[in-house]
């Protein structure tokens, strides 16, 4: 399926979806692009943040997008590897089989899932600015990445057979 396709699906059920890409057996590659994806949607989600700041406050936008640049591509990536190392060693502390690929591909899987809402959030912290609407966006942002990382952590650690998938 599309990535797209595979996003849609996600809202409807995350945990099929993890279990598919994981049944597609540990493509590194894969999920380095999941990663670098969400990151670089991550980043074009403040753009409209960042313009706003600059207007408001008269800072250069380039060195303000310069920063961003740096902090959610070339940083973020590499503090996620840390937290899919944790989170492995987590479920496998509690019981669960995981190995560092389905680990890692729940958590990347989760961050460019979850991407159109942080694409919301960022066009809503650009035109509307701070406020009860950035909150709620924010808020409604980490419960999908967070429902979707867990379930994906579900599947990684305690999932089913690759041939009992749909």
């Amino acid at each position: 399926m599309s990535v797209t396709t595979d996003i849609v699906a996600t809202y409807r059920g995350p945990g099929r979806v993890v279990a598919r890409l994981i049944a597609a057996g540990p493509r590194e590659d894969r999920a380095l692009v999941m990663l670098l994806g969400g990151c670089l949607v991550m980043f074009i989600a403040q753009w409209p943040r960042l313009a706003r700041q600059s207007y408001l406050t008269g800072e250069d936008l380039q060195m303000l997008m310069a920063g961003s640049l740096f902090g959610v591509v070339f940083i973020l990536p590499l503090v996620l590897y840390l937290v899919a190392l944790i989170s492995q060693g987590l479920i496998r502390l509690f019981g669960g089989r995981s190995s560092g690929y389905a680990a890692r591909l729940a958590l990347f899987w989760a961050l460019l899932a979850a991407s159109p809402l942080m694409l919301l959030w960022g066009l809503v912290a650009g035109f509307i600015g701070e406020g009860l609407e950035l909150n709620v966006t924010g808020v409604l942002w980490l419960a999908a990445f967070l429902w979707f990382w867990m379930a994906g952590l579900r599947q990684a650690g305690w999932g089913v057979r690759a041939d009992a998938i749909e």
